[in-house]
């Protein structure tokens, strides 16, 4: 079976690998264009383009795949580069580019999407990230025949996975990750087969995981405690919570429940030691244990009071004061 890939980040990178770990063709890889990252930077090749060409895999960055659409310099290629590889099936995991119809038509077998969430729920972007700020106990991988609609096709193989209380998206989008490719590559058997057997997504439970706006990432110190400690855990590793104090802009990564906490006002620092610094929230409040200033390093927070000094009685701004 020869089999086009299409993806970008390391979510996608292990399921590129274990296709051809399994002796599938690929006689084509679509990635998205090389970005600028790090300190200089610089332009670097995506997870997915890493692992295309250590297989000396040929690679497509169309900024478009739209022929009508900005980019038909680039779409047009593709299309000539995706007709010449006589793919029977495309696998998409977190590409980052709308496929127009002529895509999903272009195969035999058409498109087959990894998506990290247990659709209906989580329809969108950022499946990940929206079930942990909305404290689900689990999630999962449906591997998904893509039609038009968002994240709307039939499903071809489900598999259920456990959120654990302190997983983050970095830490849940690797335990996905390794489901997601090892049920594309069994579905891709059953395709050969023609054993899949597609069910239809149910009409309720219907949510949506919109884009990841850096805006949310400020921590809005009047919500409850556990809210706030869902959105920190959401938005690690990007963008990573934010929360400005004494005019400087602080990293919050790891944080916990403080029970039997005194009462303060929203933002307000209660107490500082070498375990941590523990803030009033809306209700409640947090023990943040894990800190970063701008351009330093995440630091426990014993290291990060050694070199910040936050006392008693200061107050965390609210998003928008």
């Amino acid at each position: 079976m020869r089999v086009i890939f299409a993806g970008t980040p390391d979510f996608a990178r292990l399921a590129l690998d274990r296709l051809l770990a399994a002796g599938f063709a690929v006689p084509l890889v679509l990635t998205q264009p090389d970005r600028p990252a790090g300190r200089g930077m610089k332009l670097q090749a995506s997870p997915v383009k890493l692992v295309a060409l250590e297989h000396s895999l040929a690679v497509a960055q169309p900024r478009s795949l739209r022929l009508d659409g900005k980019y038909p310099e680039d779409a047009h290629p593709a299309q000539s580069a995706i007709a010449a590889a006589a793919a029977d099936v495309m696998v998409v995991a977190a590409y980052g580019l709308i496929l127009p119809q002529w895509v999903l038509q272009a195969p035999r077998l058409g498109c087959l999407n990894i998506h990290a969430s247990l659709l209906p729920r989580w329809r969108g972007a950022a499946p990940i990230h929206r079930a942990i700020e909305a404290g689900d106990t689990e999630t999962g991988v449906t591997i998904m025949q893509m039609d038009a609609g968002l994240d709307t096709g039939d499903m071809l193989r489900v598999e259920r996975v456990a959120i654990a209380p302190g997983d983050t998206t970095g830490s849940l989008q690797d335990k996905l990750a390794a489901v997601g490719a090892r049920l594309v590559v069994q579905a891709l058997e059953l395709a050969g087969r023609g054993g899949l057997q597609p069910v239809k997504q149910p009409d309720v439970g219907i949510t949506y995981a919109r884009k990841i706006d850096k805006a949310e990432a400020l921590v809005a110190w009047s919500q409850p405690a556990e809210v706030i400690e869902r959105r920190v855990r959401a938005f690690d590793p990007m963008p990573g919570a934010a929360a400005s104090i004494a005019d400087e802009t602080v990293k919050v990564w790891r944080c916990q429940l403080e029970p039997n906490a005194q009462a303060g006002a929203p933002g307000t620092v209660l107490r500082t030691d070498e375990t941590g610094v523990v803030v009033a929230c809306g209700r409640g409040a947090l023990r943040l244990t894990e800190l970063q200033r701008a351009g330093g390093k995440r630091l426990a927070a014993a290291d990060f009071l050694r070199g910040f000094d936050l006392k008693p009685g200061m107050v965390f701004a609210q998003p928008g004061a």
